[in-house]
């Protein structure tokens, strides 16, 4: 199979000398969180969606969940200090973060937010999540998105 493009997430992780696989699912029409993990063949539980949302306060926090998860934006509040958070509008996604839906990194985001990671992915010696296109993914170890991002994890699902 040919070498992808490589997306800004791979060469942050490069640069910051970061052990990553990446994983490609191109064409084979994945479109949910499930269908993707599926096609990669990984257990969903160890796939995670990256979602952006805002909070009372207006300030935006990202939150990331395994994809067969829906967030708990009560649990997802609670965990960054704020009354409320919301899901931020589709068309908000990319002029905020630089992200088209379904590409969603949590590296390499216009400005960097607040991010949490669902407390399941202690349990994972790697995790998946988006490259930054869709169609791609990283497998990096949690320490690893830790040092290229500084991630949290918490209690953010039923």
């Amino acid at each position: 199979m040919a070498k992808m493009e490589k997306t800004n997430v791979m060469r942050t992780l490069e640069r910051l000398k970061i052990p990553y696989q990446e994983h490609s699912y191109g064409d084979t029409g994945a479109v949910s969180g499930v269908d993707v993990a599926s096609a990669l063949g990984e257990d969903p539980a160890r796939v995670f969606k990256t979602l952006v949302t805002v909070g009372k306060s207006k300030a935006h926090y990202v939150f990331m969940i395994p994809v067969a998860e829906e967030l708990n934006l009560k649990k997802a509040a609670a965990a960054v200090g704020e009354k409320s958070v919301e899901m931020i509008k589709s068309k908000e996604l990319l002029p905020l973060t630089g992200y088209i839906h379904g590409g969603c990194s949590p590296i390499g985001m216009k400005k960097q937010f607040p991010t949490f990671i669902h407390e399941t992915a202690l349990n994972f010696d790697t995790v998946y999540f988006s490259a930054g296109r869709i169609g791609c993914q990283v497998e990096c170890a949690l320490e690893g998105l830790q040092k290229a991002v500084p991630v949290a994890a918490a209690d953010l699902i039923e």
